[in-house]
């Protein structure tokens, strides 16, 4: 019998890998359904439920195990890398081709959470077990009894304290590498799908490779065939998925996006992708979602940009927006002495400056020497621009997203609408894109009421005319239920600091227009009135108020 060091050593060190690889597996189900379904509070609150209430549960299922425990171990991590490993690729799969995935996303977390409880029960047993054994010898030439050890005997309920200590603490460092390793290693060298299946291979071998070697007298001919087989068959299915991932990953934009995909990239934040078919108007996605449409794009920049205008504007701050339409828009004034476009993701701002598509959509506006870009964040930046009263702005644009429980819910909060006040000048006006009134209208008019607690008068109105199907395809967080078709309209908040309300109009001299005049506007505002909600609170850092 090896000493009881030779088992011990090596079973931390699996437990300290199988942890990191289980948490890696947890923290790619949470990145992948935030990207594919959105409101990133809510899937890793679902994830990680899930798992936790799972891992109970497989920590009493694994006590039907304990007296075949060597072969129960092998077997559990073999299934675990197999799921784990292959759960990103299905959780794509299940979204590019069924157009849902939040079923899979319980289901794998479930799995994966029941085997992940099982582990530390079952190599419990097996420490134990070998305790027990290199106890009897050793009680026997001290000449005492195997069943009277006396204190501090090995096997005995303080040094079974200790081995439990042990286990966990492995357990837990392992789980500070894995989570450390998706974000700086696994996610920018490997991806989402590769980073999960090479994870799955480095924890079938080193599960299958504990329990082959040193507990291989715990197993039988039979069952050591068993394993074996089992290790080299997810082996083998993980090593065919990655090599495959690339003609995978090909068939699933296909498969969203349709045939018609001309560029996508991953940049360091976001998957980028542009389609379209040679000589149209391009559409460009952003981490599945539609965020420009080609051919209707100018009813909402014109929307977004010019009632804005309507007032001083020689400087500019147009806060997302890297793909250059906005500044487009804004750059049609001949006042506008300078742009700012605050961008966090250059990979979106050096599309737009080198498709030729997407320049010519843009109307080559980052050529303009009156535009200069920004890659921080928002909040950031403006706080540190406040208080240091760099530069006021006449004009602040914001340009962003639906507001939802995302990352960049803290731009549609009352402490930025803050910060932007201190940033504009004393006639400045403010610009938010606030989502669409009429299929959100609960988010739109808190939006609203968020800028009114911040201080500002507000003036709602919104733009219809948006292409049918807007956010279909792979837009699909965005659809209304049942219908398969997107939001119908734009909503946006026009705002000025103080008590008066700002005039929603074009300045004089405005440009032509193909969506907007002064009637266009009016019935604008109507339209968003008649959807208005009172009495909602506004949204804070501390507690967002977008989820509904």
């Amino acid at each position: 019998m090896p000493p009881r060091d030779t088992v011990r050593y090596p079973v931390l060190a699996v437990v300290f890998v199988c942890a990191a690889c289980g948490l890696v597996y947890e923290l790619e189900l949470v990145a992948l359904a935030s990207y594919l379904i959105g409101d990133s509070v809510t899937q890793a609150s679902v994830v990680l439920s899930v798992m936790v209430f799972a891992m109970g549960v497989g920590s009493l299922l694994a006590k039907r195990l304990r007296c075949r425990a060597a072969v129960g171990f092998g077997l559990v991590e073999g299934g675990l890398a197999l799921v784990g490993g292959c759960s990103a690729m299905a959780l794509y799969a299940a979204f590019a081709w069924l157009g849902e995935s939040r079923y899979v996303l319980v289901a794998f977390s479930l799995a994966i959470g029941v085997l992940i409880g099982a582990e530390i029960p079952l190599l419990m047993s097996l420490l134990q077990r070998d305790a027990g054994r290199a106890a009897g010898p050793a009680a026997g030439r001290a000449g005492r009894p195997a069943g009277g050890r006396g204190p501090g005997a090995p096997g005995e309920p303080d040094d079974a304290a200790g081995t439990v200590a042990d286990l966990v603490a492995a357990d837990y460092v392992g789980a500070l590498v894995g989570g450390l390793a998706f974000p700086f290693l696994l996610l920018p060298w490997l991806g989402q799908l590769s980073g999960a299946l090479v994870t799955g291979a480095v924890n079938v071998v080193a599960g299958g490779g504990l329990v082959l070697w040193f507990f291989r007298r715990e197993l039988t001919a039979r069952s050591r065939a068993l394993l074996l087989t089992v290790n080299l068959a997810v082996l083998a299915v993980l090593a065919t998925a990655t090599a495959l991932v690339g003609d995978f990953e090909e068939a699933a934009r296909r498969a969203v996006y349709g045939d018609a995909v001309r560029v996508a990239v991953h940049t360091d934040l976001q998957e980028v992708v542009l389609t379209g078919a040679p000589g149209e108007p391009p559409d460009l996605f952003l981490d599945g979602r539609l965020r420009v449409s080609g051919r209707d794009e100018y009813r909402y920049h014109e929307a977004l940009v010019h009632p804005v205008m309507n007032g001083p504007h020689a400087r500019v701050l147009i806060v997302g927006g890297g793909d250059g339409l906005a500044a487009r828009e804004v750059l049609r004034y001949p006042g506008v002495r300078s742009v700012t476009v605050v961008e966090l993701d250059p990979g979106v701002v050096r599309l737009a400056r080198t498709d030729p598509a997407l320049a010519r959509l843009n109307g080559h506006a980052y050529r303009d020497p009156r535009v200069r870009v920004v890659h921080e964040d928002a909040f950031h930046w403006l706080r540190q621009a406040a208080d240091h009263v760099r530069e006021r702005y006449d004009v602040l644009i914001s340009d962003l997203p639906d507001p939802g429980i995302t990352p960049s819910t803290k731009l549609y909060a009352q402490e930025f609408y803050g910060l932007a006040a201190r940033s504009l000048a004393p006639a400045g006006r403010l610009v938010v894109h606030a989502g669409s009134v009429t299929d959100r209208p609960r988010a739109y008019w808190t939006v609203d009421a968020t800028l009114r607690a911040a201080g500002y008068a507000t003036r709602p109105y919104s733009a219809g005319g948006r292409r049918p199907g807007f956010a279909a395809g792979p837009d699909r967080a965005d659809r209304t239920s049942g219908t398969g078709r997107g939001p119908g309209d734009w909503g946006f908040v026009l705002a000025v600091p103080g008590p008066r309300p700002p005039v929603l109009g074009l300045a004089p001299g405005a440009p032509r227009l193909r969506s907007l005049g002064p009637g266009t506007l009016v019935a604008a505002a109507h339209r968003a009135e008649r959807t208005r909600w009172t009495g909602l609170p506004q949204s804070t850092l501390v507690h967002p108020r977008y989820g509904g």
